[in-house]
């Protein structure tokens, strides 16, 4: 019998801060998470030992976060051959109907209690998203958030998947629990729909980071600096309107063929100038970066780092020593530069998703 984890907004913690003297204790999500996650380590499922990982940060204006770790570059499953953004399900490959159920640590289920009730007088049906180690961890408590594995979804977002993703950030008290996906083409390694969420206790910049307002109304934002890409923002209150309108966005890169990267991470509310210290402390709210970008087919990956979800908002586990040690801040932006749209293209998808958005 799986261990369930019900909850509900009443969950959310809603006052964070980064940098906090007095910082919370964990919440019951995080001490499932954490807990079940060391059980694990503890009993040998994982392909390798994951200790204190050697962490340097880079010097420069963007404060990247360069973490050795070398076992996962070597001993992760081989990934799968991807060949479309839109490739379908194949139930003969590795999925996640295929793992050693030891590594599942619950099965998280939204209760009801306080929903609306549905137009015909029903109530919306529970969402179940199984939660299981990554056998190949980058960080401390890196697992994966799996809708109902026997639906066989593929790589692709669904409204559900962002929700649960944004609420898991809103669980957890503490400001580093970060979640992200990788679409397919965008160093995906298995066509099986999942999120990944891990603790990095580093701040990123991508947390405070300036931005340009695009549609404010619907908390759409153009991220300024390095990388550029799209944000949205939002409140406990708000996630299930933003959830809608990531996945419309999330849609029309599926149907324009374009891969992409998010990363959720608590962050200070977007503002066009810059915010004072105090203001820049708060994580009340659930920043969502949207990187189009160029996609990779059985492209060669990268000696030092592949560029995902978490090399794009400034985390970079590396995968040798040698590259750890040497690589300077502009090499590493010369390596994302190269997996990023090109400034008219990015610029021309911009206007097409406010005209869709504006439209919905």
């Amino acid at each position: 019998m799986l261990l369930q984890f019900v909850y509900s907004a009443q969950d959310f913690v809603t006052d964070v801060l980064q940098r906090s003297e007095n910082c919370p204790p964990p919440s019951k999500f995080d001490a499932l998470i954490r807990d079940g996650w060391t059980d694990r380590m503890d009993r040998g499922l994982f392909r390798y030992h994951l200790g204190d990982l050697e962490t340097r940060i880079l010097p420069g204006p963007n404060g990247y976060i360069a973490q050795l770790n070398v076992q996962r570059g070597t001993e992760r499953r081989k990934p799968q051959e991807i060949l479309s953004i839109q490739q379908e399900f194949n139930p003969s490959q590795f999925n996640f109907n295929k793992i050693n159920t030891d590594e599942i640590i619950c099965e998280m289920i939204k209760g009801t209690a306080g929903v609306k009730d549905l137009p015909n007088g029903q109530l919306p049906q529970p969402c179940k998203m199984v939660v299981l180690i990554n056998v190949s961890p980058l960080e401390f408590g890196h697992c994966l958030f799996v809708p109902d594995p026997s639906l066989c979804l593929p790589q692709v977002l669904t409204r559900t998947a962002v929700q649960v993703g944004i609420e898991s950030v809103l669980l957890s008290s503490n400001p580093g629990f970060r979640v992200g996906f990788n679409s397919l083409g965008a160093f995906a390694s298995v066509n099986h729909l999942h999120l990944h969420g891990y603790y990095l206790d580093h701040e990123l910049k991508i947390e405070s980071n300036l931005v340009k307002p695009l549609i404010p109304e619907k908390n759409f934002f153009r991220l300024q600096g390095f990388p550029v890409g799209f944000l949205f923002f939002t409140k406990s209150e708000e996630v299930d309107t933003v959830a809608r309108t990531i996945c419309d966005v999330t849609d029309f890169l599926v149907g324009e063929n374009i891969a992409h990267n998010l990363f959720l991470t608590r962050g200070c509310p977007p503002s066009c100038q810059m915010q004072s210290a105090k203001e820049r402390r708060l994580r009340k709210g659930v920043r969502i970066a949207i990187w189009p970008r160029i996609s990779c087919f059985g492209a060669k990956e990268e000696s030092a780092f592949n560029v995902a979800l978490c090399e794009l908002a400034g985390h970079l586990p590396f995968k040798n020593k040698k590259d750890f040690n040497s690589t300077t801040e502009r090499e590493v932006i010369s390596i994302v530069q190269r997996y990023l749209l090109p400034d008219d293209e990015l610029q021309r998808l911009e206007e097409q998703l406010v005209e869709h958005l504006l439209t919905l």
